[in-house]
């Protein structure tokens, strides 16, 4: 069965760091571009990155462009650094078999979804 898991997350006091990771069960990630969205309570799902698996290249919210970085090998990394309060959220990892599009910030796009790794800021 085709899975995605995210690890890395925790809490971490405002100006912190973590990496939050993807990893795949059941299929490779080689073929696919990744996203990572971000959800908090009574929100809707939030884009936050996307990777694709052909070039690398990269797409970022604007919330996030300058302190967050994606990055891949055989697992797809989501270095955060210089985190807010209002990072705080459950971020999931998901994966499209083709690239990362105009719309890669659409939940829509994507075919699987990890369970999500709770990421807290506070001090």
């Amino acid at each position: 069965q085709e899975q995605l898991v995210e690890s890395g997350g925790g809490l971490v006091q405002p100006g912190g760091s973590l990496r939050l990771s993807c990893a795949a069960s059941g299929f490779t990630l080689d073929y696919y571009a990744i996203g990572w969205f971000r959800q908090v309570p009574g929100k809707e799902r939030e884009g936050v990155s996307c990777i694709n698996s052909r070039d690398g290249s990269t797409y970022y919210a604007d919330s996030v462009k300058g302190r967050f970085t994606i990055s891949r090998d055989n697992t797809v990394y989501l270095q955060m650094n210089s985190l807010k309060p209002e990072d705080t959220a459950v971020y999931y990892c998901a994966a499209v078999a083709i690239a990362c599009g105009s719309i890669w910030d659409s939940v829509y796009e994507y075919d699987y979804w990890g369970q999500g790794t709770q990421v807290t800021v506070s001090s």
